[in-house]
C-alpha cells in the first residue's frame, strides 16, 4: 500500500530538493542565529547504541538498530539519540547487552568537541525489566556539565545562537528514581513524547503516525518535543523477526510521510523524526524541511 501510494503522491515538500554541503555541521550551515529550537525538524535514531549489541549473526540480528557508533551517527547529521541503560550502566536492547554507557558519552564529547554550533537531544532511559543506575544524574553531571541546557520551557522559543556555549538537551527517563525537576541540568519525561504504535504493518504504523501527530499542536505553541518514529516492530506471530527486514518495510518512506503530513495539514507539528539503520537520504530530508521552515516556505 506505501508503494503504491508513493507513486500517486511522490515525495515533495517544501525543501525537499536542499542538500546540506556538511551533515556534520548542518545545523552551523543553516544559521545559529536563525534556528529557533522548537522550529527544528530533528532527525533521530531509534535505538541508538545498538551497533554491537548481542553476539554477531547469533542474537545480534534481533536487536541492532543502527550500525553506525553514535559519534558517526552524530557526525552523518543525527541530533536526536535514544540511549537504553542497565542498573550496571551497561547499554542494552531488552535483555541483550553491550558496551558501557561511558563510549556513548565519550563519542558525544567528541562530535561536540569538533563541531561548535550543533545541538543534540540526548534522550538516556532505563530500559524496560532493569533498575536505574545509582546515581546515574551526578555521573551524567560530571561528564557533560559543560554542554548541558537547564531545563526551562523558554527554550523553546530560542535560537541556537541564543544557547550557545550549551548544546545537549539531555532527557533522562528513569524508571523508579525521581523525575528531573524544573531548573535541572536534565530534562524530565515529558519533554520528550511519543505514541509508541507496537506493529510490523507499515501501512498501520505510518497511519498511526499521522493520526497522533495530527491530535499536536503546532510546534510554535508547544513546550515539549513530539517524536514520530518511521520505524515498525518484529512481533513474535511473525515468521520474520530480524530487526533489518522488518523495518525495512517502512523504512523508505520518509519523505513520503513528510508529502502527507503537508497533504493532511500537520506538517506544522512534525518535529522530532527518528529511524532505524538512519542514513544520510533521511537526515537531508529533516534538514530540507528546516531549510524551508527557516526561509519561510511552508
Amino acid at each position: 500500500m506505501l508503494f503504491d501510494l508513493n507513486e500517486n503522491c511522490g515525495e515533495t515538500f517544501p525543501g525537499c530538493d536542499y542538500r546540506p554541503t556538511d551533515r556534520k555541521n548542518w545545523m552551523a550551515s543553516l544559521g545559529p542565529k536563525d534556528l529557533h529550537i522548537n522550529n527544528i525538524v530533528w532527525p533521530g535514531t531509534h535505538n541508538s547504541a545498538t551497533d554491537r549489541i548481542g553476539i554477531p549473526c547469533i542474537s545480534r540480528p534481533f536487536a541492532q538498530c543502527q550500525t553506525l557508533s553514535v559519534y558517526q551517527q552524530l557526525a552523518l547529521g543525527t541530533r536526536v539519540l535514544d540511549i537504553r541503560v542497565d542498573e550496571n550502566n551497561r547499554v542494552c536492547h531488552g535483555i541483550l547487552l553491550t558496551y558501557n554507557i561511558d563510549v556513548d558519552i565519550n563519542d558525544v564529547k567528541k562530535f561536540l568537541s569538533e563541531t561548535t554550533s550543533e545541538v543534540i537531544i540526548l534522550e538516556i532511559r532505563t530500559e524496560y525489566g532493569h533498575r536505574d543506575p545509582p546515581e546515574f544524574e551526578d555521573y551524567l553531571e560530571e561528564k557533560l556539565s559543560m554542554y548541558l541546557i537547564h531545563q526551562d520551557d523558554y527554550v523553546f522559543g530560542k535560537t541556537i545562537a541564543e544557547l550557545l556555549p550549551k548544546r545537549i538537551i539531555c532527557v533522562w527517563k528513569p524508571r523508579n528514581s525521581p523525575q528531573p525537576k524544573p531548573g535541572s541540568p536534565f530534562w524530565s519525561a515529558e519533554y520528550l513524547k511519543d505514541n509508541w504504535i507496537d506493529t510490523d504493518l507499515p501501512s498501520t504504523k505510518f497511519d498511526s503516525n499521522l493520526k497522533y501527530l495530527s491530535d499536536q499542536a503546532p510546534v510554535s505553541s508547544r513546550y515539549f518535543f513530539y517524536r514520530v518514529e518511521n520505524t515498525v516492530t518484529a512481533q513474535p506471530d511473525n515468521p520474520v523477526v530480524c530487526v533489518r527486514p522488518v523495518t525495512g518495510r517502512i523504512h523508505g518512506y520518509a519523505r513520503l510521510f513528510i508529502n502527507r503530513c503537508f497533504a493532511k495539514g500537520c506538517a506544522n507539528r512534525l518535529q522530532v523524526f527518528s529511524t532505524d539503520f538512519i542514513g544520510g537520504d533521511f537526515v537531508d530530508a529533516c534538514v530540507g524541511l528546516t531549510h524551508a521552515r527557516v526561509h519561510g516556505e511552508c
